[in-house]
Formats: C-alpha cells, structure tokens, sequence
C-alpha cells in the first residue's frame, strides 16, 4: 500500500503493531498446527501503513559539522485521528491496535519505517527506528491529532550500560565490535556493517572500560579516535567507516543551478573563522602528558584556536601525535555546507536517486557565480527530510569538504600528470 504525495512520488509510513501475522498459536484449529509452514514458532510482525493518515512528517539525521559526533537520527510525525476513525486513540478499547490483553500496541519503541517506492514499486527506506513518544491530542470540536518522536538504534544504545570490560590491543573496528557483542548490548550482526579502521586502540590498564559505561558515548570514543564515520544508515544498519582520508568514490548526485543535472532552489556557503584549528592537543589513556601539534603559520594570523582530546583510547604517544596533526585547520576555506531541493523541481529519476543518499556518500555542487561557475565534490554528513501533503518532499544534504584521488591516466592532460595535487592522480 502506499500513499502518493504531490510531485513527490508514492510513500509509506509502517508502525510495528505488535501482532504476529504467522505465529503458531497453541490450541488454535489453523494457526496451532504443529510442523505448519505456514504459522511458524517466531513469526513475523504486522506492520501497519499509517501514510493516509499523516499529516507531515519530519526527519534530521547524521551532523551538521564534519567535527561533530553523530547523534541518534529522528523523526516525527503527526497523525489525523479523525481521519483514522478514532482508532489511533490509546484509550479507544475497541481499537484494532488493541491486544487481547487490553493494551494498545502503538506503543513506544514499536518499530517504524518511512521510505518512498521506486519506479519498480520497491520500497526505499529513508528512516528505520522506533517510537519514542505518542502524544494524542484531543481538541473538542476540531480535530483529534497523533505526535509520534521516533529515534534511531543509537538512542537504544545511548539507553545501555556496560558491565566493566578488559578490553585488548586492537583495531576500532574489532573494539567497537567487541563492544555491540557484550551480552549486555547484544546489537544484532545483521544490523551492523562495519569496515576495518585504521586506529590501533589500547588495551592496557587503563584501557579498562568502567562499569556502567555508556555504550554510544564509549562508541563516540572510538570515533574520536579513529575520525571516521559511526552512523545509523537509512536503512537502520550501523555503519562504521575509518578515518576519513582521500576518497576514490564518484559523485551520486550533481547539483547544478544553472538547468542542467539536479536543480537546487538553496545553497548554504561557510567561510567561518571558528573552522580553523591551529593547536590540538591530543592525551591517550596510558599517557602522562598530551601530544601537541602546532600550525604556528596559522597562529600568526587567526590566533591560536585550539581543539583538545584528553581521553583518546588511542595505544601510544605516536598515534596520539599524529591525530593531532590531522586535526589542524590552518586555513578557512569557503565551502557549500548545505543544499536543499523540492522533490516538485525534479525528474522521477532525479528522485529515485536522491531518495538512495546516505551519509558518507560524494554529491557534487555546482553554483553559478560572476565571472563562471565553481564546483565542488563534497560528503554527505547529515540529512534532512521534511514531507507534507502541500508543499511535496523537500531535502536537505549537509556537507563537508572532501579530498578527491583520482586514477591515474596515462597520457590524459589532467590525469595523466605525475605529482598534481588537484585533482590528486594516484596509481590504481
């Protein structure tokens, strides 16, 4: 079932409902058959559509600044209860979302799902999480209305402590499985998809992680040290990738304002003084005294602007110096941080492909400007969606500035020169 939404394309809004649609049930004439296929021991859940009762919905994921942690995705949504004949109304027994045992299944951290079908009438997730909150509100002669706040799997594991942990010299990929495989985490491996880092963590002493550590601010230290990517994709799957370095990955989508390619009606450019750091100043566990580094270049003309990690679980001196130094900004640069189109402007195509962006994906921005156009190949960091019934789809990519290696080409005029620095040619 789904939902068409103008110029947009079609959509469709699941709420887990809490009822099974295939379990076996004991002592029942068709679904308590032992050895069925049919009616099995675990079941699947009913999802139910809840698109045709919507009234907006709103969804912000990932983070505005490449510097920043990821925090748990969210989204919202209101609900017409009028619309839905009073059946979303917790208190209304008579409720098809009603349990024998008298409780309404809408429940918090039912699982919910939002995502638009492609022109094969596929699915496409754009948030996969749970219900946090169900606010019903009742207006006497007016209309009766649902707000539901969901969350991502991060504000499960923001909700979970771990018991203390002798944690070994590894990788952050292998720490950071470790830690989703506790007993008292137990994330699901079909849930996670995560890359080998590049960072070696420290398994000394120090290292130890205290009793009632929380498990996403511990996974925030993993990514502090190894300076990749830890987020909750569209699809609900906990992806982590390692430091980000040069990228080979091309362009998913080019944003053009000039008629050409995907249009785009907003475009935010950041030239900031706070995007310089001269001075950081890293300490890892099992140190005494942090590792410094210095653009002193860049002192002489922003002043010092620092940025100071003192718990890194990074496994020496070494490692800690060099975070440091890749943690310098000696120079701001005027960067697109932000593009916003409506779903309106666009071709189907154009749809399908940006409802398939994720964070960690290249897109391209072109703007026009006196004298020509410049262009820029960015990452996706943080996402926006914000859908109604009047005004359509609208998206919102925010973005960080991205170091593009290109392969090599022998003989090409542009990919062809040894030692160029922009584009960077690299063998492959």
């Amino acid at each position: 079932m789904a939902t068409s939404v103008v110029a947009s394309g079609d959509y469709e809004l699941f709420i887990d409902t809490g009822f099974m649609l295939n379990a076996f049930t004991l002592d029942s004439a068709t679904r308590g058959i032992l050895g069925s296929t049919e009616y099995v021991l675990d079941g699947v859940s009913e999802f139910a559509p809840m698109m045709e009762y919507s009234k907006a919905i709103s969804v912000n994921r990932g983070r505005r600044e490449i510097g920043d942690q990821f925090s748990a995705g969210t989204m919202t949504f209101s609900l017409d209860d009028n619309l839905a004949g009073g059946i979303l109304n917790p208190l209304y027994s008579s409720s098809p979302f009603v349990d024998p045992a008298g409780q309404f299944t809408l429940a918090p951290l039912r699982r919910v799902s939002f995502g638009r079908y492609n022109s094969a009438n596929a699915f496409v997730p754009l948030f996969v999480g749970q219900i946090v909150n169900y606010d019903y509100s009742y207006e006497l002669g007016g209309n009766n209305t649902v707000t539901v706040y969901c969350a991502d799997d991060f504000y499960l594991l923001a909700q979970t402590s771990m018991s203390e942990f002798n944690v070994s010299e590894e990788l952050s990929s292998a720490r950071l499985s470790a830690v989703l495989d506790r007993p008292e985490v137990a994330y699901p491996a079909s849930s996670r998809n995560i890359e080998t880092g590049t960072q070696t963590l420290g398994g000394a002493s120090a290292y130890t992680i205290p009793n009632g550590t929380n498990v996403k601010a511990y996974i925030d230290q993993i990514q502090a040290a190894e300076q990749g990517r830890i987020f909750m994709s569209r699809a609900g799957v906990l992806n982590s990738e390692p430091r980000i370095g040069l990228t080979f990955s091309g362009s998913v989508a080019d944003f053009h304002d000039d008629g050409t390619q995907t249009p785009y009606n907003n475009l935010a450019i950041t030239y900031n003084a706070d995007q310089v750091v001269n001075r950081a100043s890293v300490q890892h566990l099992g140190a005494t005294s942090p590792q410094v580094a210095n653009d002193t270049a860049s002192q002489a003309k922003y002043l010092i602007q620092t940025t100071s990690i003192t718990d890194s679980l990074l496994h020496n001196d070494a490692a800690a110096a060099t975070l440091a130094s890749y943690l310098l900004v000696g120079e701001p640069t005027a960067t697109f941080t932000g593009v916003q189109t409506d779903y309106l402007m666009l071709t189907n195509a154009q749809r399908e492909t940006l409802a398939t962006v994720d964070i960690g994906d290249t897109i391209t921005i072109t703007n026009t400007i006196t004298g020509g156009q410049v262009a820029q190949e960015l990452s996706v960091e943080g996402i926006e969606h914000r859908l109604d019934f009047v005004a359509g789809h609208r998206v919102t990519y925010y973005t960080a500035p991205t170091v593009l290696a290109y392969q090599f080409v022998l003989d090409d005029p542009i990919y062809g020169k040894l030692d160029i620095q922009d584009p960077q040619p690299v063998l492959a």
